[in-house]
């Protein structure tokens, strides 16, 4: 048997697709939900897969950066200009910002934190810290509440 969490974070955001044919080529936000869901065949010390706050400090600057910024190809013809009208951009090298990227980009970093048994300190001085066994199963990410993308392990 397996337990499971889900964390689930919000963020306003912008992007362009640079190779849509229709109207998501042009700059356009969305509200984002993005969910993350962690895995472990037994529970911690604490009694738990993984301190929901271990996840949050996690992501917390990865996921703050897409506030309110546009993301955008690195590639896209109109980067100058957009850079002359916001200094919150968000780079994906050579591809399109879609939902699918998004969620993949997720995963890699949180994947690479959990490896790693990253720890993290809040403002109070507590120490939050990746449990051994916890695994990424993977990242879904709404752009409107009825589309979604995921990336995970299959």
């Amino acid at each position: 048997m397996v337990h499971r969490i889900c964390k689930a974070f919000e963020v306003e955001s912008g992007h362009m697709l640079s190779k849509h044919p229709g109207a998501c080529r042009h700059p356009h936000g969305h509200s984002r939900r993005i969910e993350v869901v962690l895995a472990s065949d037994a529970l911690d010390d604490h009694d738990m897969v993984c301190d929901f706050k271990a996840v949050k400090l996690a992501l917390r600057d990865f996921v703050d950066r897409f506030d309110h910024a546009m993301a955008i190809n690195s590639a896209d013809p109109l980067l100058p200009t957009i850079r002359e009208t916001t200094k919150r951009i968000v780079l994906f090298e050579g591809m399109d910002p879609t939902t699918e990227a998004m969620a993949k980009m997720i995963f890699d970093h949180l994947a690479s934190e959990i490896a790693r048994r990253a720890a993290y300190t809040d403002e109070h001085g507590a120490t939050f810290a990746f449990p051994e066994g916890l695994r990424l199963e993977r990242v879904r990410v709404s752009e409107t509440p009825t589309s979604w993308a995921e990336y995970g392990i299959s």
